[in-house]
């Protein structure tokens, strides 16, 4: 699969959450999920373990349900204070930009099905009963073993003309969706879903951001 001309600045700034310039009606070739899932393999992993598993989702049916679930998770978080239009309430500045991400996730919403891929990054093991001391090491450690494998994927996808988007609002209902696709719920840790598609133009620009004053700490908070 032949690759844009970006360079690495170039593709990291611009890896951008695709919603509304996904073009449903062009299939995603598997040879090129399977190249950007081999470039995904590289990232590192926790004692190297290795303890992930890739879950992609083509079957219309799957997706259709899946979807449906994802929607309904969708209408309790666009009214609830962790939205994209809660957040940053007390800034003016950013009303515009959280006004275009709430569209933007309601867009995804209503037409997740309609994206020829989903891709699932899970773990093995589970982690919401662990307490105690360790509990923050054993999580981090487990989610950061599987994360930079998916942005991996999400990179190599941009790179090829794909456009993915992270998302997490379907495990509300990860059980539900685990016997959808017969993964092992006990066994295994589900950690977003995001579309696969192509993209409509590949033009993507940096995304607007606040300047570090405020989040840069040197040597203390």
């Amino acid at each position: 699969m032949s690759q844009l001309n970006l360079s690495v600045d170039d593709l990291l700034s611009t890896t951008r959450a695709v919603r509304k310039r996904l073009d449903f009606d062009r299939p995603v070739e598997e040879s090129v999920l399977m190249e950007c899932l081999d470039l995904a393999l590289q990232a590192p992993s926790g004692s190297n373990a290795q303890g992930w598993h890739f879950v992609f989702v083509t079957d219309a049916d799957k997706r259709a349900a899946i979807a449906e679930l994802y929607q309904q998770a969708f209408a309790g978080y666009a009214d609830s204070p962790i939205s994209a239009a809660a957040m940053h309430a007390d800034d003016p500045s950013m009303t515009a930009t959280q006004n275009r991400v709430m569209s933007s996730a309601q867009y995804l919403a209503d037409n997740l099905h309609k994206a020829p891929v989903f891709f699932i990054p899970c773990i093995a093991g589970r982690f919401d009963t662990f307490a105690g001391e360790g509990a923050n090491v054993a999580q981090s450690s487990s989610f950061g073993s599987i994360m930079p494998a998916a942005w991996s994927f999400m990179l190599a996808a941009r790179s090829r003309g794909l456009g993915t988007c992270w998302t997490t609002l379907h495990l509300m209902h990860e059980r539900k969706v685990a016997e959808i696709l017969g993964i092992p719920y006990d066994e295994i840790t589900q950690v977003a879903l995001s579309p696969v598609a192509y993209t409509v133009g590949t033009d993507f620009k940096k995304g607007p951001r606040k300047a570090t004053e405020g989040i840069l700490h040197m040597n203390g908070w």
